[in-house]
Order: C-alpha cells, then sequence, then structure tokens
C-alpha cells in the first residue's frame, strides 16, 4: 500500500484547501441555511475540482473531501461526485459517460444517491416504484442514482414524471428531501454488481469527509483551550484536557488511513468491501466520539447553537448514521467475513 497522493492528487487537494477557506466561513454558511452556497460550488467546478475526481480516483477524492469536512462547506460535492462522476465512470456505458460526465464536472448536472438499499425501491422493465426517506442533497440534485430492490442501479432525473421530492430536515443541513416514485423511468448503470460497489465507494468517501470534519472539529477545540485560560493558566494545560484532545485525535487518525486504505484498494481494483466497512464502522463510532469531544472541551461555549463548532457536531453525527451506524456496520462486516472463511 502507498497512501502518498500523486502529485495531481496533492494539487487537487491543496487547491480545494485554499477555496473551501477562502469561501466556506461561518458568515456565510450561516447565510446558507440548508441549501448550498452556489459561488462555492461554482468555485469548485470552475477549478475543475469536480471533473478531477474521474482523474485522481477515490483516493484523491477522499484528500479533497477531507478539505470538505474542515470547513463543513455547505455544498453538494461528495454526493455529486460519488454517485454521480464516480458512478458513472466506473460502471456508466461509453455513451452514458460521454452524455453526464461533462455536466456533472462543470456543475450544471448535481447529482446524489438514495442510498443504503433497503428494500423500498423496485424496478420494472426500466421504470421505478417506491421511496427513500431521507436523500441527502435531493433538494439541490437534477439526478438520483437509484439501488432497487434486486440490487440493478438506476438512473432518474429528479424532473421526471412519477418522481415527486419533498423537503425533510437531517441533522446536518444538507438540504434533504424524501424521493418518492411511481412507474418513475430511469436508466439502468453499470450490471447486477454495481449496487454494491457503489455503496462501498459511498461509505469510503463519507468516512473521509468524515476525517475533515473530526480535523475541523479538533482543531476548533485546540485553538479555544489554547487561548481560553482558567485559574491563570491555559485550558490546554489541563492534563485531563489533553488527555481528551490525545484520544480524540487518535480517533481521528483511525478514520483517516483506514479510508485511505479502503479508496486505495478501490483504486487498484482489489476486493474492499471489508475495508469499505471498516472505514465506515470507525467514521461512526470514532467520529462521534471526537464531535462530542469537540463540543465538551469548549465547556459553556459548545452549547451555543451559532457557535462553529457545533456545526462539526451536526455532521459528524449524521456521518455517524449515514449509510449505517456502528452497530449495523458490524453485523455485516461479522457475516462479510464469515462467508470469506
Amino acid at each position: 500500500m502507498d497512501f502518498h497522493p500523486t502529485e495531481e492528487q496533492a494539487a487537487a487537494a491543496g487547491l480545494a484547501a485554499r477555496i473551501f477557506g477562502d469561501l466556506a466561513t461561518h458568515e456565510r454558511l450561516a447565510a446558507a441555511g440548508t441549501g448550498s452556497d452556489a459561488e462555492l460550488w461554482k468555485a469548485l467546478t470552475a477549478a475543475g475540482l469536480t471533473a478531477a475526481v474521474e482523474d485522481i480516483g477515490l483516493l484523491g477524492l477522499v484528500l479533497l473531501l477531507e478539505e470538505q469536512g474542515r470547513t463543513t462547506a455547505q455544498v453538494p460535492y461528495a454526493a455529486t461526485c460519488v454517485y454521480g462522476i464516480l458512478a458513472v465512470s466506473r460502471h456508466g456505458s461509453a455513451e452514458q459517460r460521454a452524455r453526464l460526465l461533462p455536466a456533472l464536472g462543470t456543475g450544471e448536472a448535481v447529482a446524489t444517491g438514495a442510498f443504503p438499499e433497503r428494500g423500498r425501491i423496485t424496478a420494472e422493465q426500466g421504470r421505478l416504484t417506491g421511496s427513500a426517506p431521507a436523500v441527502p442533497w435531493l433538494r439541490e440534485a437534477t439526478h438520483v442514482l437509484v439501488p432497487a430492490a434486486d440490487g440493478s442501479l438506476w438512473l432518474v432525473r429528479t424532473d421526471a414524471p412519477g418522481v415527486r421530492c419533498a423537503a425533510v430536515e437531517t441533522t446536518a443541513p444538507w438540504a434533504a428531501g424524501r424521493l418518492t416514485m411511481s412507474g418513475a423511468e430511469a436508466e439502468r448503470i453499470g450490471a447486477d454488481d454495481a449496487s454494491g460497489d457503489v455503496l462501498a465507494v459511498a461509505r469510503t468517501a463519507f468516512a473521509g469527509l468524515q476525517a475533515g470534519v473530526c480535523a475541523g472539529s479538533l482543531a476548533r477545540a485546540v485553538e479555544y483551550t489554547s487561548t481560553r485560560e482558567q485559574f491563570g493558566r491555559p485550558l490546554s494545560t489541563n492534563q485531563a484536557v489533553m488527555l481528551r484532545a490525545a484520544d480524540a485525535y487518535m480517533d481521528t487518525e483511525a478514520i483517516r488511513v483506514t479510508a485511505y486504505e479502503a479508496a486505495w484498494r478501490i483504486d487498484q481494483g482489489l476486493a474492499a468491501r471489508e475495508h469499505a466497512l471498516t472505514a465506515a464502522w470507525w467514521a461512526s463510532e470514532a467520529g462521534k466520539r471526537v464531535v462530542h469531544a469537540g463540543q465538551h472541551l469548549h465547556g459553556g461555549m459548545g452549547a451555543d447553537l451559532d457557535h462553529p463548532v457545533h456545526r462539526h457536531f451536526l455532521w459528524g453525527r449524521q456521518l455517524d448514521a449515514y449509510l449505517g451506524c456502528g452497530s449495523e456496520l458490524l453485523s455485516e462486516l461479522g457475516a462479510t467475513l464469515a462467508q470469506e472463511g
């Protein structure tokens, strides 16, 4: 395994860090509410950071999503890259890639996914029926990648007849919606195993996003405890504070390294289902601990809903449950290992 980024990946990550750092400010995030920041989204697509994912692979995307997570930037970047760019480039036909990827790369089209599949959606002769209760960024999306109960994978336009999108509120402000389809026309993407591959890619990518969310939460906690004084000395000199921060750092690194490993294996075409599950488990269990620690280390300030660290807490808790909570993932991982044994 080689987790060292290529020159292209490092350049893309550096550019993403600058754009997210400059534009994803607390004031702009508060103004965006649950919607996306149109100016930030335009800046990302104009810089080629969406289209670049096709070339830098999943490991490159994980690096970019870390930068988004550090700032909790309010754009449908992860969803479009995972359920749009990577899904179509990995499983789409030559015609689908030529038709869909340019629009996704420029931001003209926005994709999301109705994952994980829980048997709610059926496909019959290219038409979908069923619902998904909370699809992230659905209110911003032009296309939804939908896994059917039989394992097939479909792409449906949100403005297609028979498709209805109703706004729902989730823990994180992800412009989510309830997707309901009644005989909606859709196009097939990939072979029978495409749905499982997309889920593994999504779990890995969102684990990378969680690593960034945790790193951002921890950075804010370190800054706060280093400058906030109590009894004449910084809070950071308190042994209990140092140990709590150290535990959060180790948890964050565990999320990061497991996401890197899963992404590297997927990029290399190696079996990675259990590695993606491991990364997702760490993102769920450790991520929850880190964002709680980040908020607790802010003391009374952490209880302020308008404080920037609270946004990391909300994102961390949303990612804890998205694509499977810890116990669910552990059960699936155990079943996978038992089958292989």
